[in-house]
């Protein structure tokens, strides 16, 4: 049997898909127009920036986007036109590569950033209070756990 949504949790959960709907179209206009990146550019970017060497295997950075490999290997073909990213063979792996930053996209993410948090923070957490916050961060890291719980 259905255990459909009460009118509490049915406000909670439109609430929720319309916030994240109009903050990523919103973010996404922002970062286009301030430094010509997509969202997505800045999160493989991003990605890259987090790890001391710049680089991931392809496979492990379509894990940690989440993105179809196809997805993902169309996006860095593009990434790569514009010089934002740089592939590399993996000598251990024929069929592997590795995606690196290259000085074009160190460039675009450094000057992307800045404005990038400043929006978060406007949109955001300029609206929160502290106990926002914290439930902010309790309620997702609640939801992310039983995404990876096992079924």
């Amino acid at each position: 049997m259905t255990r459909w949504l009460d009118a509490r949790e049915q406000r909670a959960w439109r609430g929720y898909i319309a916030m994240q709907a109009q903050l990523n179209a919103e973010l996404h206009r922002r970062m286009q127009a301030e430094s010509g990146l997509s969202l997505a550019d800045f999160d493989v970017l991003v990605a890259l920036t987090d790890r001391a060497s710049e680089r991931m295997r392809v496979l492990e950075l379509a894990e940690a986007l989440q993105w179809e490999k196809s997805r993902l290997s169309h996006h860095l073909s593009r990434m790569q036109k514009r010089g934002l990213i740089e592939r590399e063979d993996c000598p251990d792996d024929a069929r592997g590569a590795f995606v690196l930053l290259s000085a074009e996209g160190r460039r675009a993410i450094d000057a992307a950033a800045p404005p990038h948090v400043a929006a978060v923070r406007e949109l955001v957490f300029d609206g929160l209070d502290d106990a926002d916050v914290d439930a902010l961060a309790r309620i997702a890291e609640a939801v992310l756990a039983r995404i990876a719980a096992p079924r």
